[in-house]
């Protein structure tokens, strides 16, 4: 079987929808919402009909799409300039330090602070991939597929990226962290909640959240346990990321305490790494195992394919051209599969 990503259009309305009911919650890029599905869907129909113009506040939608069978099986998500329609809130982990004299001591006190540091950056969300077709590296595709569409729209993103990993989520599908932190100031359990941003956004957070400092030593254990651990689900997009040059620096989500990896665009290793050459020609196999993009904005596709380079520009498999519709004299970034 091939598969490749394409941009999502309306009639995957119903395999996002779909899709969004596997997730098992905590998944808020993908809510189990027509409506807000909907929404989505729309605001990237407007993102990928804009040829050019400054960094907006946009979302590109993409799909992972079976060739043969044109069945959609996974999906992802870009953020051009995340915090411009409501806050981008995170929990910054700090540490306050105190001596005491009398008693020859020095205390080290964790805090979470509430924090809009990242507004302003993009984001790279939303990835799900149907349960079926976890095997493969179509997992792999899909993420990284993600930084060769903004290697070739450089312009329509921010110089600095992050990426949040749904974090610890119990098998009740409530959020430890949420029960010993927010859901005490909310009177909503984590399931209710997370719908709730997920179709209305984050304003909520901003009127009824505590502005101060929280200390870690006064929640309870297992939210505790929880900051700043991903969903064993996660841990290997954590890897991912981490292998694309992504860092944890101290800040957790919200709601469940995920971490949120960030990192500088333009050292994105799949960024910093590929290259774009002409096709001067399509043969059968061999070459180094590359993932591969074409085409711009709506026409943006990207496949799995062995790429051969010469003097002149790139060799492609004939499987990859077939996927990614290209022919020879086309341009197209690739990048090693690694």
């Amino acid at each position: 079987m091939s598969f490749r990503i394409r941009a999502a259009v309306d009639d995957d309305l119903q395999h996002l929808y779909e899709m969004a009911k596997l997730t098992g919650g905590g998944f808020t890029n993908l809510p189990p919402d027509r409506r807000a599905l909907t929404a989505k869907l729309e605001r990237s129909h407007a993102a990928f009909a804009r040829a050019d113009g400054p960094l907006q506040d946009e979302l590109f939608v993409l799909i992972l799409e079976n060739i043969e069978t044109r069945e959609v099986r996974g999906t992802c998500q870009i953020f051009t300039q995340v915090g411009q329609s409501y806050p981008f809130y995170s929990y910054r982990i700090g540490q306050l330090t105190q001596h005491s004299k009398e008693l020859n001591r020095t205390f080290r006190a964790d805090m979470l602070s509430l924090a809009t540091d990242l507004e302003g950056a993009s984001e790279v969300g939303g990835l799900f991939l149907h349960p079926g077709e976890r095997a493969g590296g179509l997992g792999l595709l899909l993420a990284r597929s993600r930084y060769l569409f903004i290697k070739m729209h450089r312009a329509r993103f921010a110089d600095r990226i992050l990426a949040e990993l749904r974090g610890v989520i119990d098998e009740a599908g409530g959020s430890p962290f949420w029960d010993g932190l927010a859901g005490r100031f909310f009177g909503m359990n984590f399931q209710d909640a997370d719908q709730f941003n997920a179709i209305n956004g984050h304003q909520f957070i901003a009127d009824l959240m505590p502005k101060h400092p929280i200390y870690t030593a006064m929640l309870t254990e297992t939210a505790r346990a929880a900051i700043g651990l991903p969903h064993p689900s996660g841990r290997a997009a954590m890897r991912m990321l981490e292998n694309e040059g992504f860092a944890f620096e101290n800040y957790v989500d919200i709601f469940d305490g995920g971490p949120t990896m960030t990192a500088r665009t333009d050292r994105v290793r799949s960024i910093a790494d590929a290259r774009e050459d002409a096709i001067v020609g399509i043969e059968g196999d061999g070459g180094t195992q590359s993932l591969v993009a074409t085409g711009q904005l709506a026409n943006f596709r990207a496949a799995f394919g062995c790429v051969r380079e010469t003097s002149d520009g790139v060799i492609l498999s004939e499987d990859c051209a077939r996927a990614l519709r290209a022919d020879k004299d086309d341009r197209v970034v690739h990048v090693a599969r690694l």
